[in-house]
């Protein structure tokens, strides 16, 4: 039975890719989380309270920039793999606590990736982020572009993972696969991320900030595409080091997405316009061509399916 590490596993993304690998059997489960406040830490316990009584999952509540904490728990488990998914997400936030940004993001995945080759952890899957293209204007994003125009502190703490990640690959051989994930969302999304947030604003009458004309364009990715590419790049055996776009690979503007919930909804949202913010860049979209050819990733849910099956899950939320 392989011993998976997942660091985040309490969160939007982990708590899915818990949900899949038990799922798939064949493997035991370590989640690190330390339940921070960025959002209220009991929408994650509930994200993962039904595996606390499987026998092949475990909780470790811990902070991944805590060296002694991390040292232990790889010391004791004999993991065949870690998929690093913990960090201090969202670009706004982070102009605003860069120094704690980079603590987490950095700090805490020089630390995972110091533990991984002190006790020879084969594979270490990366969470990386589409925000590292900052204000490219080449489109679509292709992973050979220069990512030196980052234009957040986030941006740059997961450039900063990036290189860690090669050079650990490159010295220590360690296999490692960096996954740039594109504005990922569905059930589970966390409640201030953009389509959960104008959902709740718009079921709930309020005004709804719009920030720029509504123009501004971004490749929204279904949470079941992503986590099908995470799963695929746990199995991915060719060479020891690779950074993967996952994205939706098609675009839709800021308008149209509220439009999209409104309907879904059947509700109008009143809308609150608002200059753009610092840190937004005013597209993404991911080609992800290297993930179809290396990982047979295929994203199957188009924007109206995926909004559709969103408000289905925020609909039966008990607290919106």
């Amino acid at each position: 039975m392989k011993n998976i590490l997942i660091t985040g596993g309490a969160g939007f993304i982990g708590s899915h890719l818990v949900e899949r690998v038990l799922s798939d059997g064949g493997a035991r489960v370590t989640i690190v989380d330390n339940f921070d406040d960025f959002y209220a830490s009991a929408i994650k316990r509930a994200n993962i309270a039904h595996h606390l009584d499987q026998a092949d999952f475990e909780m470790v509540e811990a902070d991944i920039a805590d060296w002694q904490a991390m040292e232990e728990l790889f010391a004791r488990s004999g993991f065949d793999a870690v998929v690093h998914l913990a960090a201090r997400a969202g670009v706004r936030p982070s102009l605003e606590r860069p120094l704690l940004y980079e603590e987490s993001n950095v700090r805490g995945t020089y630390t995972l990736l110091e533990a991984a080759r002190r006790h020879s952890v084969p594979r270490f899957i990366f969470g990386s982020s589409s925000s590292v293209y900052g204000i490219n204007s080449r489109v679509p994003f292709s992973e050979d572009d220069p990512v030196s125009q980052a234009i957040s502190p986030y941006a740059a703490t997961k450039i900063a993972g990036e290189a860690a990640c090669h050079v650990y690959s490159h010295l220590y051989d360690m296999r490692v696969v960096c996954l740039r994930f594109f504005t990922v969302y569905g059930a589970r999304q966390r409640p201030d991320l953009a389509i959960h947030k104008f959902a709740r604003l718009i079921s709930e009458g309020r005004p709804l900030p719009l920030f720029g004309d509504g123009s501004t364009r971004r490749d929204y990715t279904y949470i079941d595409d992503i986590i099908s590419g995470v799963a695929a790049a746990m199995d991915y055996d060719q060479s020891r080091f690779e950074i993967i776009n996952l994205g939706g690979s098609e675009t839709t503007e800021l308008g149209r997405l509220v439009e999209l919930l409104e309907r879904a909804l059947d509700r109008r949202a009143i809308i609150e316009h608002h200059p753009p913010q610092p840190g937004d860049v005013p597209v993404t979209y991911a080609d992800v061509s290297k993930a179809r050819r290396l990982l047979g990733y295929e994203p199957g849910t188009d924007i109206e399916e995926g909004i559709n099956r969103f408000v289905e899950w925020f609909k039966n939320q008990p607290s919106k």
